[in-house]
């Protein structure tokens, strides 16, 4: 496994995400598409801490502190950036909910109607 395959499936992964974002109506497949794309910035943040050369340290090289601390940084950031997607997604869907019992649609277009 190198970091360039890795650095392909992240960018489909982003890429998917993106053109469902764009091109769908519904706020569930938006939402869905938004998770996508988060999934596919954490998969890059891990690979390029997995394959920084402080990441090869860990391999067998003697530890540093320093060491340690860089090649897990990728590591807390997508713990960070999955927490943070997690509470996105309840307060997204909870609006859909919301905008659902207003409405009874949750299509996009719908949502300027809630203005009033």
């Amino acid at each position: 496994m190198t970091i360039e395959n890795v650095l392909l499936v992240s960018a489909a992964l982003f890429a998917i995400g993106a053109y469902g974002v764009v091109s769908r109506r519904s706020l569930v497949t938006v939402i869905m598409s938004l998770e996508l794309m988060f999934n596919g910035v954490v998969i890059a943040a891990v690979a390029f801490s997995r394959f920084t050369p402080a990441a090869a340290l860990l391999s067998g090289d003697p530890l540093t502190a320093e060491a340690i601390r860089s090649a897990l940084t990728g590591h807390a950031f997508a713990i960070f950036v999955t927490a943070v997607a997690a509470g996105e997604a309840a307060l997204a869907f909870a609006l859909v909910f919301a905008m659902y019992r207003a409405t009874e649609s949750v299509e996009i277009t719908d949502a300027s109607e809630m203005k009033n």
